[in-house]
């Protein structure tokens, strides 16, 4: 007895993987057929194939324009069938996305984090009063808060306020204040409280999954 095996190294690369390489002969197959309506039809019970493959695509976007794409990627652009989709190119695939710019900062004191500058132009945006007020010792307390993060020590309202005077290029001088911010043992210990919080949460729903099974 003879038999007629076929091993990968001599089949031909799979265009989607994840999509297997029965798929993948269907869609050759289909790309073979001469007659337009049963190609048509056979793109179409593919694209549901796909579908139901691919559950999880169901909540993206235009979940169907995707498979139909994918369909004519599957058949290296050969396929001619009715798309209720604009048919991509090759060109399209094949064309480099524009470059991402890094984000750009200036501050110098990178332990604070971006938003803390998001905080502060918003701070300088506010007519004076008691409540702008409020907001710049609010974010004063936060940047003590993030320092103590990064140094883990404690740390003087005076270095705070020189900060908030830098990033704010000196329209926030909270420098001769006697109002004194949050003490850092208490920014410890809530810190300390959040991540013990967040260690009982975990458990309680690793114990929840382990009663479900």
């Amino acid at each position: 007895m003879t038999f007629d095996l076929e091993y990968n190294s001599d089949r031909p690369n799979l265009i989607i993987p994840e999509y297997g390489r029965h798929l993948q002969k269907l869609v050759d197959h289909c790309i073979s057929l001469e007659d337009d309506e049963e190609r048509n039809k056979m793109a179409q019970a593919i694209v549901d194939v796909m579908g139901n493959l691919q559950p999880h695509l169901r909540d993206v976007p235009d979940f169907k324009h995707k498979l139909w794409d994918q369909l004519f990627i599957m058949s290296d652009f050969r396929l001619d069938a009715d798309s209720p989709y604009p048919q991509p190119s090759r060109e399209e695939l094949q064309e480099k996305p524009e470059p991402l710019a890094y984000p750009k900062t200036a501050s110098k004191y990178r332990f604070y984090g971006n938003n803390i500058q998001t905080m502060i132009d918003v701070a300088n945006s506010w007519e004076a009063g008691d409540e702008k007020e409020g907001l710049l010792y609010v974010i004063a307390n936060h940047m003590k808060k993030c320092y103590l993060n990064w140094n883990k020590d404690t740390v003087d309202d005076k270095i705070i306020f020189d900060h908030l005077f830098d990033l704010s290029n000196g329209k926030i001088d909270l420098r001769n204040s006697t109002e004194s911010l949050a003490e850092s043992s208490t920014l410890i210990r809530v810190k300390k409280a959040n991540k013990h919080q967040s260690k009982v949460q975990h458990k309680n729903q690793k114990n929840y999954r382990k009663k479900t099974r």
